[in-house]
């Protein structure tokens, strides 16, 4: 018991620690999907996007530390096949992980939160 509890332990807390990575992993992707949806309307307004980025990671429960980046294109009917791409950049940090790793080795790497990106480019609607 006294060999088998500790290694049960760290695969079940490291199931639950990359199963908050995925969805953290998810939620930037749908997140990105949101922002390029509002990004490819005829005439978004200024903020728009990135209110409705900040708006999915929250109600995702992630926090504000997200940096959003906008590439808007040119607009519908001025350039063929025009997109706007939307990029998040979020930093994640294990929980429980990231303190037995740095128990067991010691580097500034270890103890630096994990930087998730996602991307989402879609096709600018043509409009009036």
């Amino acid at each position: 018991m006294a060999l088998a509890m500790p290694l049960l332990m760290l695969v079940t807390v490291g199931v639950f620690e990359f199963g908050r990575a995925y969805h953290t992993s998810q939620a930037l992707t749908n997140a990105a999907r949101e922002g390029a949806r509002v990004a490819v309307l005829p005439h978004p307004t200024a903020g728009a996007v990135d209110a409705k980025v900040r708006q999915y990671l929250e109600m995702s429960g992630l926090t504000s530390d997200a940096t959003v980046g906008v590439t808007v294109a040119a607009p519908a009917g001025t350039a063929k096949d025009a997109a706007s791409e939307v990029t998040i950049s979020y930093p994640f940090q294990f929980v429980v992980l990231q303190p037995v790793a740095q128990l067991l080795v010691s580097g500034s790497i270890v103890d630096s939160p994990i930087t998730v990106t996602a991307t989402s480019v879609m096709r600018t609607e043509a409009g009036s």
